[in-house]
């Protein structure tokens, strides 16, 4: 299932703790594709803690607790790390991550957590959710079977990779322009991991965000920028972006482009791509000021002019997943919608 559509499925499931609805979930997927990021967007959308709790590096007790006596009975010391309402507030989520790459015990010391949402004495708060996430045994991971009584507490998502949700999520989280642009022009290069070969750095939306990064600290140096791009995503990719970048003195002005001014699509493909995205930038820094509504206007009149229409299509619907329906109201976007009716109607 692709982020977008997860991140619903968790926002649901985390209200329904308060309705009794609750269902723990697990997120299943490779290396690099935001399983993590996905949670910690729904916690921020609810203004909601995360509780992280890498299994991988625990043992039983850290989950169970230590015994101690009292008298003559034995009572067990609640982990500190576990929800409180108290300390941590009535409502969150408890993060079970990499926990396919907990050791048996550990996920067996779980089994209660999970589905009876309480260990011994402890239980956890009604408002909280419980997700967990790990990866596929493919993935060359330290990873160990799920247990079926483990499996079978859970219900199962696979991360899958699209480039619409993570541009969208690029453009909300100021990654650079040229690298949303580039793979806008380079999709397949999103995700390109292959576990036979076990590369060491390899195109990942994580590794796009290290690119990101890179672009940011080595852009005036030419001799460490390369390296350290290939450094992020691989040897190949890291190459199609540095030379991307370096095709983009030939970009058009695009401030004259936002002013409304005639200003011709550039030829190539990669250049239109750099543009497209480019222009999305500058629609959304100039969302709620008062040139919103001109500056929007000129982007969509200059949409209509891509010589294949799919490229204005591309753009415009970035442009409404960034700044949402008050893209609508701008008076341009009924003439750009007209222009395209035939290619929509075609597609659908």
């Amino acid at each position: 299932m692709r982020p977008a559509h997860l991140t619903q499925v968790l926002d649901r499931e985390f209200l329904g703790t308060l309705s009794g609805h609750h269902t723990p979930v697990m997120l299943w997927g490779p290396p690099g594709v935001g399983k993590s990021d996905i949670v910690c967007q729904v916690a921020q959308r609810h203004q909601v803690p995360v509780i992280d709790i890498r299994l991988s590096q625990m043992e039983p007790s850290d989950l169970r607790g230590i015994p101690f006596r009292v008298q003559e009975h034995v009572e067990w010391a609640i982990p500190a790390m576990l929800p409180n309402a108290e300390r941590h507030g009535r409502e969150g989520i408890l993060f079970l991550d990499e926990i396919t790459s907990a050791a048996p015990s550990v996920s067996a010391a779980a089994y209660q957590l999970i589905l009876d949402r309480r260990l011994g004495n402890y239980e956890v708060p009604e408002g909280w959710a419980i997700f967990a996430a790990g990866n596929r045994q493919g993935d060359r991971g330290v990873t160990y079977t799920m247990p079926a009584p483990l499996a079978n507490r859970f219900s199962h998502f696979e991360v899958e990779v699209n480039v619409d949700d993570w541009v969208a999520w690029a453009y909300a989280n100021g990654i650079d322009e040229r690298v949303i642009a580039f793979l806008r022009f380079r999709p397949e290069l999103l995700f390109d991991f292959d576990p036979a070969h076990n590369p060491v750095a390899f195109p990942s939306p994580r590794s796009w965000e290290f690119a990101h990064r890179a672009v940011q600290k080595f852009e005036d140096s030419n001799d460490l920028l390369l390296g350290s791009l290939q450094a992020c995503v691989g040897p190949a990719a890291g190459v199609e972006l540095n030379a991307f970048i370096a095709s983009l003195d030939q970009m058009p002005d695009l401030e004259a482009i936002v002013r409304g001014e005639q200003v011709p699509v550039p030829q190539e493909i990669d250049l239109q791509y750099a543009v497209a995205t480019a222009l999305v930038g500058h629609a959304i820094r100039a969302k709620s000021t008062a040139q919103a509504n001109d500056v929007h206007g000129n982007i969509l009149i200059y949409a209509s002019r891509f010589p294949q229409r799919e490229m204005g299509v591309m753009m415009v619907s970035d442009m409404h997943r960034a700044i949402g329906e008050d893209l609508f109201a701008v008076p341009q976007f009924a003439e750009w919608a007209d222009s395209i009716a035939d290619l929509m109607l075609y597609e659908n």
